[in-house]
Formats: structure tokens, C-alpha cells, sequence
């Protein structure tokens, strides 16, 4: 999927990484998985801007690559 525009995020619930410091200024990004068939990642910092939107399996494919 592509880059796109946060637009009308309102279906998404996006939740923080348990690694974050709770810092609002921190580097952290927040990913959504309650709507089917995609999961949107964003920038904490930057709520309304972009966001990358993927297929789960392409995020199951992200997340094995990263151990």
C-alpha cells in the first residue's frame, strides 16, 4: 500500500509502542490494527501527517526483519 495523507484517521486506534518513554517530544511511532485488511503507522509527533498504510502480512514481514 501507499504513503497517504492522514485525512479522517477517526477509524483507526493507534496505539504506542510499550518501549516508549512517554515522553511527548520522543521519538516513537503509533500503529493501528483494529481495521481490517490494513495497518497504519504514524508519527506520534505529527498525528494529522502522513501516515504508511500496509497489508498485515506485509507488516508481519517489517516485524520479522527486525529481530
Amino acid at each position: 500500500m501507499t504513503d497517504e495523507r492522514a485525512g479522517d484517521m477517526t477509524e483507526f486506534t493507534f496505539r504506542k509502542s510499550s518501549y516508549s518513554n512517554g515522553n511527548e517530544h520522543g521519538a516513537c511511532v503509533e500503529v493501528a490494527t483494529n481495521v481490517p485488511e490494513v495497518v497504519a503507522i504514524r508519527d506520534s509527533k505529527q498525528p494529522t501527517g502522513p501516515s504508511l498504510r500496509l497489508t498485515p502480512t506485509a507488516w508481519a514481514r517489517f516485524l520479522s526483519g527486525l529481530s
